[in-house]
């Protein structure tokens, strides 16, 4: 019996030895790396960049107001985002207005058209301007909560954002796509992902947009043209005094 122990002992001492070994430490570091390297790859493949995009948002009030007006301007409307590149386009068309933004990433410059009232307006803005435009959500961060939902299909995390203001708004996105270009929306250029529905505040009224069609098609360059006639252009400074 004693015999027996010691030459268990021994079994266990040599196994020791072994673990301590250079060989075994390699082997658990190349194991630790290929483990990283499957992990990464998965992600990966499971987050789809995609460097051209197209979006529609439906938008509906969910509180009410007592500036009709005002909310039938935004119940009921639509907004569709072009993503080629560097360069995007918004669309925003209710009953009461329609106002179109391209924006040029690479430059920073950016054009605003505006119709209302069978009046057409075209606003051209420089980097600054821009900057200016979105300073609102400068220095914008997301939250991610526990709550989870299914969108279009794409499973979505609940994120909240507190804007500089003190304003909330919070956003279900997706991480299985994410656009190549982040600023084609300034509120959402610090996401990691594409939001598929969101709540904004416009004064009094509380806006839920929410995706009704994904299209991952090759977007038409004719998209980001810029009209050279038929609408009234002003600069940015001179946007700011009208009502429009």
């Amino acid at each position: 019996m004693t015999a027996f122990f010691i030459q268990r002992s021994h079994r266990l001492i040599r196994l020791y030895h072994n673990l301590q070994s250079p060989i075994y430490n390699m082997k658990k570091t190349t194991l630790f790396f290929c483990l990283l390297f499957l992990a990464s790859t998965a992600e990966s493949v499971a987050q789809k960049k995609v460097s051209e995009l197209m979006l529609v948002y439906d938008a509906s009030i969910s509180t009410g107001s007592t500036e009709p007006k005002i909310a039938d301007a935004f119940d009921g409307a639509t907004t569709t985002v072009y993503i080629k590149g560097n360069l995007s386009r918004s669309e925003m068309a209710s009953a009461l207005f329609s106002s179109t933004t391209i924006h040029d990433t690479k430059t920073g410059n950016a054009v605003v058209m505006r119709e209302v009232s069978g009046q057409k307006l075209l606003i051209r803005m420089s980097p600054e301007n821009w900057q200016e435009k979105n300073r609102r959500y400068q220095g914008v961060t997301f939250i991610n909560t526990n709550e989870r939902k299914t969108i279009a299909g794409y499973s979505c995390i609940k994120a909240e954002s507190k804007l500089p203001d003190g304003s909330l708004f919070t956003v279900y996105y997706t991480s299985d796509l994410v656009p190549e270009n982040k600023e084609y929306d300034y509120q959402f250029k610090n996401l990691n992902g594409l939001p598929l529905e969101y709540e904004l505040t416009q004064g009094k009224l509380k806006i839920k947009y929410t995706i009704s069609k994904i299209n991952m098609n090759p977007v038409p360059a004719s998209k980001f043209d810029i009209p050279k006639s038929g609408y009234r252009e002003l600069t940015y400074e001179e946007s700011k005094k009208t009502s429009l």
